[in-house]
C-alpha cells in the first residue's frame, strides 16, 4: 500500500468516527430536548386543567358570599402555579446537566481514543524512522570506509 493510500484510508477512517461521534451527539441532545419537551407539555397540561377548573367554579357564583369563596381559591391555584412551574425548571435544568453530562462523556472518550490511534501512528512512524536512519548510518559508515 502507498503512503497515499495509508493517508487516504486514515483520512477515511478518521472521518468516519467524526461522524459516529457526531451522530452520537445529535441523539443525546435531541433526547434531551425530547424528554425537556415532554415535562414542559406535562406541566403546561397539569396547569391548563387547574385554571379551567378554577374558572368553572365562577358559573357557580350567585351572590357576593359565593365570589368571596372564589378568592381563596385563585390565591391557592396561584401558588400551586408558581409551585408547579419552580419544580418544572428543576426537573428541566436536571435533565439539561445530564445530557451535558453524557455529551462531556462522549467527548472524553472520542479525545481518548483520538489520542490512542494517534500515538499508534506517532510511534509506527517513529519506528520506520528509526529503522531507515539506521540503515542510512550503516550505509554513511560502509561509504566513509572506502
Amino acid at each position: 500500500m502507498s503512503t497515499f493510500e495509508q493517508v487516504s484510508s486514515q483520512f477515511l477512517a478518521f472521518g468516519k468516527t467524526q461522524a459516529d461521534a457526531a451522530l452520537k451527539a445529535q441523539s443525546l441532545a435531541l433526547a434531551g430536548l425530547e424528554r425537556i419537551a415532554d415535562i414542559e407539555l406535562q406541566a403546561f397540561e397539569s396547569q391548563v386543567n387547574a385554571t379551567v377548573e378554577f374558572l368553572n367554579s365562577f358559573g357557580e357564583i350567585r351572590d357576593f358570599e359565593s365570589a368571596r369563596t372564589l378568592w381563596p381559591k385563585g390565591f391557592a391555584l396561584a401558588k400551586q402555579s408558581a409551585e408547579k412551574a419552580y419544580a418544572t425548571s428543576l426537573e428541566v435544568f436536571d435533565v439539561a446537566v445530564k445530557t451535558n453530562e453524557a455529551l462531556g462523556t462522549l467527548a472524553k472518550e472520542k479525545i481518548e481514543s483520538t489520542n490512542e490511534v494517534l500515538a499508534q501512528q506517532v510511534n509506527a512512524v517513529k519506528g520506520q524512522f528509526e529503522k531507515s536512519s539506521e540503515e542510512l548510518v550503516k550505509r554513511v559508515k560502509k561509504a566513509v570506509a572506502k
